[in-house]
């Protein structure tokens, strides 16, 4: 079930992907590149555009005017993916330009439509196409002669730079660097002989204006550019962390704008997020100090606050930082600075950052495997209180989660979700949507499973700034992914999981946090399908690395193996030690099967009697805890011993019952067992005896032959060899005893060639 803690990290400082920041006071106005933006916008303006490519240009404004310079044949590229004809045009307005004189640019200047002109066109005042424009004309015409000069020389190189021959643009570069003195439009002359600020009309290109989207910046990056940047890249790393940069490249590009401005706190809030994603808590220690000092020093809390901003950034670094410790399991730091911003807060009185507080209090109580509910339950009425519906409905969601491993009826738990949900979609919530859907999925076992699994699977993002990917990084869609691949794998699906497991691989590379959760998934489908198979001897080596992962899994499936070699007595003292931790631990789930698992060893020692009152006591707890899987798996259990103890007809009355959901709901396995032992069950309620014709009850073997054949195409789609050999060694039995002597020949012969190719004795008391 997706866990809930994750959705607390909390930055008062990047909220919807919105960076605050006076980065370093350069700002942006006339350059080559938005000259061509420009020559779109009128364009835009001027000619007939269908609609489809209207609305492709539309979305793409924003990108263009927010985004880095492009380099001319990049924003040709661009534009001509949404429409071919403004794209064409686009070229034959800067051609005109770039190959004409100087006054071919200052007429399409004069030609732009100004918002007392463009009452009904895109360039309206107040639109986003007019408030560029009319920034672009009031930046044109404080430019001195001289500055217009330049710009044009500069427009020039910028378009013919484009045409020129691959060795040519490979020497423009360095050229364009050495000729920036030539193309400086940051003059401090002016018309009227007034100085002009440096600072307000600084264009100076760069080699970051040529560069590509994903390439890192070599040159100092402009206000808009650093904030769209920032944002852009906290935005990728919270929603779809592989089309980021790359850890190396993004940290390349931050020690180069940290370079240009040390004190630039937000650029030290990415540099933790992505030193997070690489697992280095020093650097992510680091970094988070850093930004909340910078962020102190800056004064950008204080301003409108006084003093108590300076309060606001030092509790909730101190929160921060509890998260962070929480992240890498340092329970005992995580609480000490959870305390410092508990402290904190309760001397400001500040109640939100106190909820925040008790949602991570809670949290940690639970990571430490305490029984949290109370904490919980007063986390959920206070956030009710304060209207916080965020941690309100994650402590809802914690709660679920508590409940439906204490055995908590699933409508119930269903009803909780289903409220909750109400406020999810009022609030456009994602993150709690998705996992809601999650905890869904867990909750129903196959069918509603995968329906609820494709809902989330298949849900755009809600926020606010979308920078057109959906949100598929969190917790919850690896959560699901791995139900997923768990269920096909349970069905034999196996080349389906492949192809789940590897875009798990694509989409949380093993830095990423929760690439754990399909690497502990890949392993257990891997270890199930050797034991499967039989092959013990490929099993064995994933046994270490389940452990790695997950030490309770570990030792489980150690136990497995042991069992399957006939190591019965170390196999044993294993799940004793496993059953003790479990109970103490309350996994429920890990207790039950180590139950079954025990009565299992019990059986090859022929104790029957033994194994009774675990299996009742194992099936009292599943059907306590609503655990309907476990409870079928229980029920087999029961029969089989049953069986073994000469009632097959109480045990085929047993049987019937599981027989049901196992056919429904069951993986192929499952269903192979409960066949093949319902034909053992039928054949001993028949009376059947080997090498004895006619005397057994001939519609009952007939009811178990079509049992086995069930069970033989069940095993044969998983490649179960052993237990094909013990099905085709009881069809050669039935057929003979009913006459069939071709059947009975060619089952004989399968049974003999599995035989040979196995070369280990078949085992008898298994289910």
């Amino acid at each position: 079930m997706a866990s809930v803690h994750e959705s607390l990290y909390f930055n008062p400082m990047m909220t919807n992907g919105v960076v605050h920041a006076n980065v370093f006071g350069i700002k942006d106005w006339v350059t080559p590149y938005k000259i061509s933006v420009l020559a779109l916008l009128y364009e835009m303006t001027a000619s007939k555009i269908t609609l489809p490519e209207r609305r492709r240009l539309n979305k793409l404004i924003l990108p263009l005017q927010q985004g880095p310079d492009l380099t001319l044949g990049q924003f040709l590229e661009t534009v001509e993916e949404c429409s071919a004809q403004t794209a064409y045009a686009v070229k034959i307005r800067l051609h005109e330009m770039a190959d004409g004189e100087l006054k071919d640019m200052e007429f399409f200047f004069s030609t732009l439509p100004t918002q007392f002109t463009a009452f009904d066109s895109e360039a309206y005042k107040t639109s986003v196409v007019g408030l560029f424009i009319r920034h672009m004309l009031l930046a044109y015409n404080k430019l001195s002669f001289s500055q217009v000069y330049k710009l044009y020389k500069s427009l020039q190189h910028y378009y013919h730079s484009h045409y020129a021959k691959p060795t040519d643009e490979q020497a423009s570069l360095p050229a364009l660097a050495a000729d920036d003195s030539d193309m400086d439009l940051t003059s401090t002359e002016d018309t009227d002989g007034h100085t002009v600020d440096k600072e307000e009309l600084d264009t100076t290109l760069h080699e970051s204006d040529l560069r590509g989207d994903n390439a890192p910046s070599r040159g100092p990056l402009s206000q808009k550019q650093a904030e769209y940047f920032l944002a852009r890249q906290a935005y990728l790393l919270k929603n779809d962390e592989n089309k980021a940069l790359k850890p190396a490249a993004l940290q390349e590009e931050l020690n180069n704008m940290l370079k240009f401005n040390p004190d630039f706190a937000e650029a030290h809030y990415l540099n933790y997020l992505n030193s997070m994603r690489v697992q280095d808590i020093f650097l992510s220690t680091h970094s988070l100090l850093h930004y909340f000092d910078r962020l102190i020093l800056s004064g950008n809390e204080g301003k409108s606050n006084g003093d108590e901003g300076y309060g606001r950034s030092l509790r909730y670094a101190a929160l921060n930082l509890a998260s962070l410790h929480c992240r890498f399991g340092h329970y005992h730091q995580a609480e000490l600075a959870l305390h410092e911003a508990i402290r904190i807060a309760q001397e400001s009185n500040d109640h939100v950052c106190l909820q925040h507080c008790l949602s991570w209090l809670y949290t940690l109580e639970q990571m430490k495997g305490s029984d949290s509910t109370v904490l919980t339950e007063d986390s959920v009425k206070m956030a009710a209180h304060f209207c916080l519906p965020y941690l309100a409905s994650l402590g809802i969601q914690s709660l679920v989660q508590q409940g439906a491993t204490q055995g908590k009826t699933a409508h119930k738990l269903m009803d909780a979700l289903k409220d909750t949900d109400i406020l999810h979609w009022k609030h456009s919530l994602s993150e709690l949507i998705e996992i809601s859907l999650a905890q869904t999925t867990s909750i129903w076992r196959i069918t509603m499973a995968l329906q609820q699994a494709q809902l989330l699977l298949n849900m755009s993002s809600l926020e606010p700034v979308n920078f057109g990917v959906q949100q598929n990084n969190t917790e919850a869609f690896a959560v699901v992914l791995c139900h997923l691949a768990e269920l096909h794998a349970e069905q034999g699906l196996y080349s389906a999981v492949s192809a789940i497991i590897q875009h798990l691989k694509d989409q949380f590379p093993h830095h990423t946090q929760h690439a754990k959760l399909w690497m502990l998934c890949d392993l257990k489908i891997q270890f199930e399908k050797h034991m499967n198979e039989g092959n013990y001897n490929l099993a064995e080596p994933l046994v270490t690395a389940i452990s790695a992962l997950n030490k309770t899994e570990g030792l489980y499936r150690k136990a497995q193996v042991l069992k399957a070699l006939n190591c019965s007595t170390e196999a044993y003292s294993i799940l004793q030690e496993l059953q003790a931790h479990c109970e103490k631990t309350k996994c429920t789930e890990m207790v039950i099967r180590v139950m079954l698992s025990t009565a299992e060893l019990h059986w090859e020692s022929s104790g029957f009697s033994t194994a009774l009152p675990l299996l009742l006591q194992a099936l009292a707890l599943a059907r306590q805890h609503h655990l309907q899987s476990l409870a079928s798996e229980t029920i087999l259990h029961l029969a089989f011993t049953q069986l073994m103890l000469g009632v097959p007809e109480q045990a085929l009355n047993v049987l019937h019952e599981a027989i049901e959901p196992i056919l429904a709901h069951g993986s192929v396995m499952d269903k192979g067992r409960t066949m093949l032992l319902a034909a053992r069950c039928q054949m001993a309620v028949a009376g059947f005896r080997p090498n004895q014709q006619g005397q057994a009850d001939s519609r009952l073997v007939v009811l178990a032959v079509d049992s086995l054949n069930e069970a033989a195409a069940y095993f044969s789609k998983l490649s179960c060899k052993e237990r094909l050999r013990d099905v085709h060694y009881l069809q050669a039995q039935l057929h003979h005893s009913l006459g069939q002597t071709l059947q009975r020949n060619k089952s004989a012969m399968l049974f003999r060639l599995l035989d040979q190719e196995l070369q280990s004795p078949p085992v008898s008391m298994r289910l």
